[in-house]
């Protein structure tokens, strides 16, 4: 029993570990290019140095950070192959959501749409940037569980869960809220039409408008982490 508690305790810290440094990595705490090693990250999170090794593994798996032996670790470069080669599979992703959505939402939840195509920060806050993407990442999610697909659902969620970073960055470096504002509204007045060609055409225009203003952002920023 006590062996069944210690490893449970022992997935907890781990589980802590993680989500504590996955968050700092995905807000930019830790920037791109950031190196860190076991024993300060088990210092500033009180713990010993196993969970934290636990957890730098499993953010590893992810491309979040990559290990240097007898180094450290280092927080991984965003590249724009990354970008480009997310929204490319966004565009499918969501441009498909998107159609099917058309057809399925209800008014009740194109009204939810309309009120979180409104969110908006002050740019530097990092209070109201992180309700910012939220609120995006709830937009596309509500979308993506309207196709009424729980597999295309996984699907798209799993690759927001991935463009949180370039959300971050993104917002970090300019002011999105005019664009993001307008597509988010143009994609709720299309679904409200029910055509779902359009739906798909507008969700795979707001990708790439997303997209293209990221690159533009982070290229201009030299201390962005922008690998070219």
């Amino acid at each position: 029993m006590d062996q069944e508690v210690s490893g449970k305790r022992s997935k907890s810290l781990m589980d802590r570990a993680y989500a504590i440094l996955r968050q700092r990595i995905i807000t930019g705490q830790l920037a791109p290019g950031a190196e860190m090693s076991e024993l300060e990250l088990a210092e500033q999170l009180s713990m010993s140095k196993t969970p934290v090794r636990e957890a730098l593994a499993r953010l590893g798996l992810e491309g979040l950070v990559e290990a240097f032996p007898r180094r450290g670790y280092r927080v991984t470069a965003v590249t724009i192959k990354d970008v480009n080669d997310l929204f490319a599979v966004r565009a499918m992703l969501e441009g498909t959501a998107g159609a099917m959505a058309a057809v399925n939402l209800t008014d009740a939840e194109l009204d939810r749409l309309e009120a979180l195509a409104d969110a908006s920060y002050v740019v530097g806050e990092n209070v109201s940037v992180q309700s910012f993407v939220e609120a995006n990442e709830e937009f596309h999610s509500e979308i993506a569980r309207a196709s009424r697909n729980p597999r295309l659902y996984g699907l798209v969620m799993s690759h927001l869960e991935e463009c949180a970073r370039f959300f971050y960055m993104g917002a970090q470096a300019r002011d999105v809220n005019p664009e993001t504002n307008t597509d988010h509204h143009r994609i709720v007045d299309v679904l409200r039409g029910r055509d779902p060609e359009k739906a798909r055409a507008v969700m795979v225009e707001h990708n790439e408008n997303t997209r293209r203003g990221l690159l533009q952002a982070l290229i201009g920023r030299q201390d962005s982490g922008l690998a070219l």
